[in-house]
């Protein structure tokens, strides 16, 4: 039998060609900014309320602010009244990425509760300047409504989306949550482009939806070192 011509020996099959290699920018992937939270109270770091299911015996004393967050967390504690939520955004390169809306999730939305409310204390006391929205949680599909804040003396007039991050101009967003007649949880959506590309960021409270609830009617307690470090209900 003779050979066949394709496998005689000696021959040589010579490997396919490539096509040229292209030259040229990698695909993007990933998200190109970062948003976090950068305050839960920006208006008044010592003037927060939170409802506790407690009574005042069984709460432990105030904690100085830094630590107001993460005390109310081990008591089981919900904002009350509102949040004053303040978010940074930076992009992660130099290339300009636009935030073309933030929203606001419900949930869940019930009556509120009927707890003591606590005070963290009255009056105590960035280069960005801050963009401020109010946002009433009671509203069937709550929206971002700009409003001017503050910076320092300086009133800082409202505008709304978008606006452009990168790495080396970062943004913040000061928003103001509140409710006057619902136990509310909600997260926030941050919407944003950047070239051809597209996503969406969720803020939440390490996982699980933030949660306010009315202060409205509740008793109200106010720390006391003056009297042997008590919670003493609010004077008049």
């Amino acid at each position: 039998m003779k050979p066949s011509p394709s496998a005689s020996s000696g021959a040589s099959v010579p490997p396919p060609v490539s096509p040229p290699a292209r030259h040229g920018a990698p695909a993007q992937t990933g998200t190109p900014l970062r948003v976090g939270v950068s305050s839960y109270n920006w208006d008044s770091p010592c003037g927060q309320y939170y409802l506790l299911g407690r009574a005042p015996a069984e709460i432990p004393p105030a904690p100085p602010p830094q630590d107001h967050r993460s005390w109310a967390r081990a008591l089981d504690g919900v904002d009350a009244g509102g949040m004053r939520l303040q978010l940074t955004a930076t992009g992660k390169t130099r290339d300009s990425v636009v935030i073309t809306a933030v929203h606001v999730r419900i949930v869940g939305r019930a009556e509120p509760l009927a707890w003591n409310a606590y005070s963290m204390g009255e009056g105590c006391g960035s280069g960005v300047t801050p963009q401020t929205f109010d946002v009433d949680l009671d509203k069937p599909r709550p929206v971002l409504r700009p409003v001017a804040g503050r910076q320092g003396d300086i009133t800082v007039p409202a505008t709304d989306f978008p606006y452009k991050v990168a790495s080396n101009d970062p943004q913040v967003f000061n928003l103001h949550l509140h409710t006057a007649s619902h136990d509310v949880r909600w997260y926030v959506e941050v919407e944003w482009s950047s070239g051809d590309r597209r996503g969406t960021l969720r803020i939440d409270d390490e996982g699980r939806p933030f949660r306010t609830s009315a202060l409205q009617g509740r008793p109200l307690y106010d720390y006391r070192p003056d009297l042997g470090g008590i919670w003493a209900p609010r004077e008049e």
